[in-house]
């Protein structure tokens, strides 16, 4: 795909509502095409999202109302309509502001998206693969003995469930992304981050009760664990950014001292 072409600084806001009504339009029809496509594979999809549940002894999936099974799958189609083309979609926005910025916010730029996106996925499959499982198995079976039950789970609920749960995961895995965001920006620094310490663990704990999708503390845990975990490696590379950027300065001096 070719790179639009660079825009006008001084281009009139008529030129610019025009490029952003290129971009959206390119956007709908990729995703409308991708939904299509996620129609097809949407059963195999969802399949695979039930895996977690089905492991679960005696758990049974039903519908409750004629239109569930559709709904679910036009939710799914949908979803992997917009996953499909997302990178269309990223490379139509990024051409639109790209000619736009700075050199220095161009650098941010190339910075934030791979690492947001490689994160999210992370993220979403780290909830998929290790915490799901724990977390369904407590929701599942707690309570259990008090009276004997069969559990059922309707398809609609279980797909808003696991949605928000691997998206939950993919939004708190871009703390480094966040955090070192910030240290480029010169809002907070390394050392203030190592300062506080004991005040990040105690909040990033708070937050992981409050946001976790399911209440038994082994998800807690799960959330709160890596969380802090990526606190820590973001105060790493922030010291090493700020000891690239010194050896920059450093070599920069030096040229203009020799000339």
């Amino acid at each position: 795909m070719r790179r639009r072409k660079t825009q006008n600084a001084e281009m009139p806001l008529l030129g610019h509502i025009k490029e952003l009504r290129k971009v959206m339009l390119i956007s709908a029809y990729t995703i409308a095409a991708g939904t299509i496509l996620g129609w097809v594979l949407s059963d195999y999809t969802y399949r695979f999202l039930a895996q977690p549940m089905e492991a679960v002894q005696g758990v049974r999936f039903i519908t409750t109302t004629p239109m569930e099974s559709i709904y679910v799958k036009l939710r799914i189609s949908l979803v992997l309509g917009i996953v499909i083309s997302l990178p269309i979609i990223l490379w139509q926005v990024w051409s639109f502001i790209l000619p736009a910025l700075k050199k220095h916010e161009k650098k941010y730029l190339y910075f934030i998206v791979p690492w947001s996106l490689i994160l999210f996925v992370g993220g979403s499959a780290f909830s998929y693969y290790l915490v799901l499982p724990t977390g369904l198995k407590f929701l599942m079976v707690v309570g259990g003995g008090a009276v004997d039950y069969i559990p059922f789970v309707t398809k609609s609920s279980y797909l808003n469930f696991i949605l928000s749960f691997m998206l939950t995961f993919g939004l708190v895995f871009q703390l480094p992304v966040v955090l070192l965001l910030l240290m480029r920006l010169g809002i907070i620094t390394p050392r203030a981050l190592a300062k506080f310490r004991k005040w990040a663990f105690f909040i990033i704990v708070i937050l992981a009760v409050i946001i976790s999708p399911t209440p038994d503390l082994a998800t807690q845990f799960l959330m709160a664990g890596p969380m802090y975990m990526l606190y820590e490696l973001s105060i790493w590379l922030g010291y090493l950014a700020i000891r690239k950027k010194q050896k920059e300065l450093t070599k920069v001096n030096k040229e203009e001292e020799q000339l």
